[in-house]
């Protein structure tokens, strides 16, 4: 991954230079070749979620929270994991899906 000297912001590969992706600069700079083959230049973030939030996603055996309400079937008890989804300094999120419906949901502190 390639930054902009001038503004910080991300850089992406636009036939064979480098172009600034803030609209504002519009900067450009020579492709590093050697880094070129080492990584993949995207538009933006995917879709995809690095979190488990897929339907057999393993929540079973994880730590029992028993000061939430399932919105779904009103359960008290819920299995959670923790992700820090923010910035260092915001409190992490936690991640729910409840023992008895298996309703998934996220809690922010």
């Amino acid at each position: 991954m390639q930054f902009c000297d001038e503004c910080g912001s991300m850089m992406v590969s636009v036939d064979g230079r480098m172009v600034c992706q803030n609209d504002d600069c519009g900067a450009t700079a020579d492709q590093d070749d050697d880094l070129a083959e080492q990584f993949v230049s995207t538009e933006r973030q995917g879709d995809s979620s690095p979190i488990e939030t897929e339907e057999n996603a393993n929540f079973e055996g994880k730590p029992t929270a028993t000061d939430v309400v399932c919105d779904e079937c009103g359960h008290g008890e819920a299995w959670y994991t923790i992700k820090q989804t923010g910035a260092a300094d915001e409190p992490p999120t936690r991640f729910f899906k409840c023992q008895e419906c298996g309703h998934r949901w996220r809690g922010y502190n």
